[in-house]
């Protein structure tokens, strides 16, 4: 199982994988997330973070400390 994403919440799904002639078989629709380390200036060090593309995103348009801090108040990142 992946890991969440950290920023938007977005996790794996289930559904089903159908072949040429029509079977079906359960399968995982996992995020693409990647851990990526961002420096935090108001805290002063690195934070490393498991984002998907969307995640970082969020993170270019508001700014890592606006999202740090809401992170922070969630209690994940210290």
């Amino acid at each position: 199982m992946t890991r969440p994403c950290q920023v938007t919440g977005r996790r794996g799904r289930s559904g089903h994988a159908i072949s040429h002639s029509h079977r079906r078989t359960k399968r995982r629709f996992e995020p693409n997330t990647q851990s990526k380390r961002y420096w935090v200036p108001s805290l002063g060090k690195h934070v490393r973070l498991d984002l998907t593309p969307a995640g970082m995103r969020v993170i270019d348009r508001r700014g890592i400390d606006a999202v740090v801090a809401e992170l922070a108040a969630r209690g994940e990142v210290g």
